[in-house]
């Protein structure tokens, strides 16, 4: 049986909706995978839909994805699916030693949000840091955030750019699609896999956005592509 659910071609990002343990084995090898897992903590939980201090507290949707980590077995397919790796959270799973962490400090000032955010990787390079605010009515960027764990766009392709020589980026858990986003606007090729389907559209739309408006300091993909179109896989 074919694991995939649906999948979406959107210029050189393909987004394919199902369990990525099932999907993975199926799609073949990647240069890099950039990823944001699951890591257990209740982040999914219902107390985190009013933390954005907004009038009007964003309404996440489902609440039990965060209910348990990606699994040893999930992370281990990932190394041998890519040759680099970029995986957030990477302090809550059984990873080997680094010389580099990717460090996302967000600048939240006094509250419950952690200081930063640690990204494991198998890079062969020293400990970088961003600064990048994320909190509050003064943070840095335009992203609408419609996913709780969502990450900058600009993060993303911070971490992209560790990454200079990988051109095929796989992303198996997608949310609501910034690593794909990245991806479209540095002329990478993503891959990108969601289980739930309301994600995965909010995935689909946003990367029609980025697409819509490219980023005019990157050389268009030279690839064949097929614009909006749903694959039968």
């Amino acid at each position: 049986m074919n694991p995939i659910k649906k999948g979406v071609i959107i210029g050189d990002c393909r987004l394919l909706l199902g369990d990525c343990l099932e999907i993975m084995p199926t799609i073949g090898k990647f240069d890099a995978c950039v990823t944001d897992p699951p890591y257990g903590i209740g982040e999914s939980s219902k107390r985190v839909a009013s933390r954005d201090n907004l009038a009007k507290p964003i309404d996440y949707g489902k609440f039990n994805w965060d209910a348990k980590p990606a699994s040893a077995n999930c992370i281990k397919l990932i190394q041998r699916q890519s040759r680099q790796q970029i995986i957030f959270g990477g302090n809550y799973f059984d990873l080997p030693p680094t010389s580099c962490w990717l460090v996302w400090d967000k600048q939240n000032g006094a509250n419950d949000f952690a200081d930063c955010e640690l990204a494991w990787t198998n890079l062969k390079k020293a400990v970088r840091r961003i600064y990048w605010r994320w909190n509050g009515m003064i943070r840095r960027g335009d992203d609408i955030r419609q996913h709780p764990t969502q990450k900058p766009v600009g993060v993303m392709e911070w971490c992209l750019d560790r990454i200079p020589n990988a051109q095929t980026i796989l992303d198996p858990f997608m949310g609501s699609g910034t690593t794909l986003v990245a991806c479209a606007k540095m002329g990478r090729a993503g891959t990108g896999i969601e289980l739930d389907p309301d994600y995965f559209e909010i995935a689909c739309e946003r990367v029609r956005k980025a697409y819509e408006q490219p980023d005019m300091f990157i050389k268009p993909p030279k690839r064949k592509t097929i614009e909006n179109g749903n694959l039968d896989l």
